[in-house]
């Protein structure tokens, strides 16, 4: 199982707005700076994360990016389900087959994993 580089760079970009500067607007070319990637490919990451309501965006010679209010109930899984979207990490072949036992162990091995994703805030990292 592997998540895309946009959800590595989102996960690291949420947890830099908590460690470094969580009032604090932040324009992209920093955060870009800070993770040594495009400010064009950050920016469309910020974009998704803004839409979700994680991240507030304001324009203007102080404008950029700060986190939400409430960005100390923000899981894994919330910035993760952001990026990557909701859809099932496993599809199974055999759609006709309503018991397949393949897909209820996939299935079940993933909400345990989306548990355990849900259960870690950005905000437990920040107070360790």
């Amino acid at each position: 199982m592997k998540y895309s580089k946009a959800t590595n760079y989102a996960l690291h970009t949420m947890l830099f707005f908590a460690k470094e500067a969580p009032n604090n607007p932040i324009g992209v070319q920093q955060l870009a700076e800070k993770q040594n990637v495009s400010p064009t490919y950050l920016s469309k990451i910020l974009t998704k994360l803004v839409k979700e309501g994680m991240i507030n965006s304001s324009s203007g010679a102080n404008g950029g990016y700060t986190l939400s209010h409430n960005w100390e109930d923000i899981s894994f899984l919330d910035i993760i389900h952001a990026i990557e979207g909701k859809s099932s990490l496993f599809d199974c072949c055999l759609y006709s087959d309503p018991e397949c036992v393949i897909k209820d162990v996939m299935l079940s091995a993933e909400e345990k994993l989306e548990e355990e994703l849900r259960n870690k805030k950005i905000s437990d990292i920040v107070k360790k």
